[in-house]
């Protein structure tokens, strides 16, 4: 259903939305265009409720019939989420990710959709708005670069494996509970470097193009996690959740770790999570 022209089209339309309503925008907001939704680190912005827009409307001409589950929408109206999981096709949006930095004036933000076929991830697609181009992953077809006219320019592959000591890794540790919040936190001085981008489009973008080993997330919203999950998994990575399990579209929790491979993934959940 989702084959390389449409993920081309499905691309471009992340690239007019992001030229139309987020660009336009940026360090250029008018005041009272920033606002707070379940606390003062969750953030919208005028730029990803217009973007959302162009991006639902994008979408429901290519695919008509087609479920959209917009971050914005589900935050107006939580109901939203379920109908991700028995749709024949569904596309979870993050219109701005890394919202808080796109605010601040910080180049690292992304724009994000996933496209779910009847419960399981068939492509991912990460905008970069700044460097216009766009990672792209199809189910079984692996994980590419393409540039702003659709041109393939690079094939994503995670990165070798490494002892824990030499992983530099994306672990978000804010989310979690007491005592694994203090326990991860702790821990973090095993590994050889740690990153925190604030935006888990360019965390995922980093470590599926090899640049990184391994990430770490406990909160888990479809439209942060879905593109890079398969981004990750099509460039040749392993990933599960806290306890070893899959991860699936309808999980909101249970954590998630992606490394190079099951080895990888095993010594750093040890390190980092077992008492």
């Amino acid at each position: 259903m989702i084959g390389a022209a449409r993920a081309a089209d499905v691309a471009a339309l992340l690239r007019d939305a992001a030229r139309a309503e987020i660009l336009p925008r940026f360090r250029r907001l008018a005041q009272g265009a920033v606002r707070a939704k379940s606390g003062p680190l969750d953030l919208v912005t005028d730029a990803d409720e217009a973007a959302e827009r162009i991006i639902e409307a994008g979408l429901a001409r290519l695919f008509p019939g087609c479920v959209v589950v917009g971050e914005e929408a589900a935050a107006a109206d939580p109901a939203v989420i379920d109908r991700l999981a028995g749709a024949d096709l569904a596309f979870v949006v993050d219109p701005v990710d890394g919202t808080a930095n796109f605010a601040a004036g910080t180049p690292l933000f992304g724009c994000m959709a996933a496209a779910v076929v009847r419960g399981e991830v068939v492509a991912g697609w990460i905008h970069d708005p700044l460097g216009d181009d766009t990672a792209i992953a199809l189910r079984g077809e692996g994980a590419w670069i393409a540039d702003g006219e659709g041109r393939h320019m690079a094939d994503l592959r995670v990165a070798a494996p490494a002892p824990v000591e030499r992983m530099v890794a994306a672990i978000s540790w804010t989310y979690l509970k007491e005592p694994l919040r203090s326990r991860v936190a702790s821990r973090l001085p095993r590994l050889a470097g740690i990153v925190g981008f604030r935006c888990a489009a360019h965390e995922y973008r980093l470590t599926a193009g090899g640049h990184a080993h391994a990430q770490l997330y406990n909160r888990l919203m479809p439209w942060d996690h879905l593109p890079g999950w398969l981004l990750h998994r099509e460039a040749g990575g392993y990933s599960a959740r806290f306890d070893g399990s899959d991860y699936l579209p309808t999980h909101k929790d249970g954590g998630l770790i992606c490394a190079p491979d099951r080895a990888s993934w095993d010594a750093l959940r040890a390190s980092l999570l077992d008492p």
